[in-house]
């Protein structure tokens, strides 16, 4: 099993906290892709398709998408590896530890609300992954 970890990468936080899923993931044997691991992070200079190439490639062999949705909004990159993860029918779980979802309504899109798992921590991410292994 392979997983996709998405979610905002500017921050060192925002990093940290993806590799946290990817410990987590780890635990249970599943192969990861985390974004700014396998492709780096832009900065200038950078060819942005060449990014976007790679993170696409990154969903090779993906059979889940993980997607941190803490922040004020759902990151653009976030929102985008999600949709396309949905096109092509791979399931999503969304992680969400920052503010309760009922909090959070008009920060997190309809859409997504209404066609991703959402969880509320680390403990929940666990039991989800168990129940796939």
């Amino acid at each position: 099993m392979k997983a996709y970890i998405a979610g905002p990468l500017c921050l060192k936080e925002e990093r940290d906290f993806l590799e946290k899923i990817d410990q987590i993931c780890k635990k249970y044997k599943i192969k990861t892709f985390l974004p700014h691991r396998d492709c780096g992070l832009w900065k200038e200079g950078v060819n942005f398709k060449k990014i976007a190439k790679g993170d696409i490639n990154g969903f090779k062999e993906c059979d889940l998408i993980i997607a941190n949705l803490n922040g004020f909004n759902v990151g653009a990159g976030t929102a985008w590896e999600m949709g396309y993860a949905f096109a092509k029918e791979i399931p999503v779980i969304a992680i969400k530890t920052d503010r309760k979802i009922e909090d959070s309504i008009e920060e997190i899109s309809a859409i997504v609300i209404g066609t991703t798992k959402i969880i509320k921590s680390f403990d929940e991410l666990e039991k989800e992954l168990a129940k796939l292994v």
